[in-house]
């Protein structure tokens, strides 16, 4: 029985719909356990493309069940649109897909929250989505939320979002300078979504722990990545939940102790969207050159990602931080065009050389990368490389000496977006 975990080793953005796709059929459950909408997963396979924002990848390539955490916040309107387009693929998604009773419920007001509050910051913005992701935690921990099973008793969910709009009316119009919202426009909105959905919703934490007590194998993604998780991430240019190994736990229900593999994701280089901290990356050509050739724009805003050279410290940071054994190499093909590629493999703060990441983000901002510098294999290709033996001996050096720094073995190594576009590599 296998009880992996998907966690992004980076900013997020690191390829872990295309590994979750590869790897759910080999799962009886895939489970996402964190975040919400603002997470795109972008998948290729039979030439087509597809972006997932809240089902997991598997739905595509398992044929068991997939389940919406406890974790996850819900944006019923979006998620009803999600499961027309995957149903409009000739994918099956009744009696497949569950929601979580337990996971709590994005409304409309939370949007319009999330947005006055990002444009009140000005440039102290954090840079995000604007999908209502931040407001619905807070609700979540101020304890006025409204969860999932809420939605099976209409007249209790009408009587939640008048008493939360009331309540936040008086805010909007005197802190944020916006105008009043009604409580029966928001109800009117939201009505038709809830109404789909409200088949899929269950106790998902007692159908996992029995399907634990059955020994069936499962896959448990997460959304972003470790350096944006709330508490261990580049704080406040963070998410407002854990995408951490951790995370995985609190967000599906499944026991630490259940757990047998900790996957984390790293593309062969790094980017970020968003503001915040971001010691590796390179604002000129080079940047531009990743951006480029890495095809690198948000999957749900269209963003352009910020690019750079891959940062082994942070990376290293990930695999102790999750307990990682073992890793998952994406988009080593974009180095494909580059004579020379580089790695950060310190830090120098305040004239001080540092092996860790600092935890205050104006720490962090100041920090002076140190690099070290490889051969590239420019004039080759990885792209479509199925087998490691075929990868030119400078990739396979570039690749080993990341390994070597980590003490994990790369289980995969991606050489293209497609499924077919990844080499498997099994324990040494």
């Amino acid at each position: 029985m296998s009880i992996r975990v998907i966690v992004g080793a980076q900013w997020g953005d690191e390829g872990k719909g295309k590994i979750v796709d590869v790897l759910a059929k080999e799962a009886q459950h895939v489970i996402r356990y964190q975040g919400g909408a603002n997470a795109g997963h972008t998948l290729k396979f039979d030439d087509k493309e597809v972006v997932l924002h809240l089902i997991p990848s598997g739905i595509f390539s398992s044929s068991g069940t997939c389940i919406i955490g406890n974790g996850v916040v819900v944006d019923p309107i979006a998620l009803q649109e999600e499961i027309k387009t995957v149903e409009a693929m000739g994918v099956e998604v009744k009696d497949r897909l569950f929601i979580s009773d337990a996971a709590h419920v994005i409304l409309p007001y939370h949007k319009v929250l999330d947005k006055v509050k990002e444009t009140q910051r000005g440039k102290y913005a954090i840079g995000t989505t604007g999908r209502g992701i931040g407001p619905a935690y807070v609700s979540k921990v101020s304890r006025v939320g409204l969860r999932m099973g809420d939605l099976l008793y209409p007249e209790f969910t009408k009587a939640k979002i008048r008493e939360v709009v009331d309540e936040m009316n008086p805010s909007l119009e005197t802190l944020y300078q916006s105008e009043r919202l009604d409580p029966e426009a928001i109800i009117a909105q939201v009505e038709d979504a809830v109404e789909a959905i409200k088949p899929y919703i269950r106790n998902t934490t007692h159908f996992l722990h029995k399907a634990l007590r059955r020994q069936e194998s499962m896959l448990l993604e997460g959304a972003q990545g470790s350096m944006l998780d709330v508490d261990h991430g580049t704080y406040p240019f963070v998410t407002s939940s854990s995408p951490t190994s951790g995370g995985a736990c609190t967000g599906s229900g499944v026991p630490p102790t259940a757990l047998t593999h900790v996957m984390g994701i790293t593309k062969a280089y790094c980017t970020r969207v968003g503001n915040g901290p971001f010691p590796s990356e390179e604002d000129n050509e080079t940047g531009e050159a990743l951006r480029k050739a890495g095809h690198e724009f948000g999957a749900t805003t269209g963003r352009p990602r910020r690019c750079g050279w891959l940062d082994l410290v942070a990376l290293r940071y990930a695999v102790e931080l999750n307990g990682m054994n073992e890793l998952a190499l994406t988009k080593l093909d974009v180095l494909d065009g580059f004579e020379t590629i580089k790695v950060c493999t310190a830090y120098r703060l305040d004239g001080k050389e540092i092996d860790f990441v600092p935890l205050r983000a104006d720490d962090l901002s100041r920090v002076e990368p140190l690099y070290q510098e490889f051969t590239g294999w420019k004039g080759q290709t990885t792209r479509n490389v199925t087998q490691w033996d075929e990868l030119p001996e400078s990739a396979q050096t570039y690749v080993n000496w990341i390994e070597e720094q980590l003490g994990i073995w790369f289980t995969f190594v991606s050489t293209g977006p497609k499924r077919e576009e990844t080499i498997r590599r099994f324990s040494k």
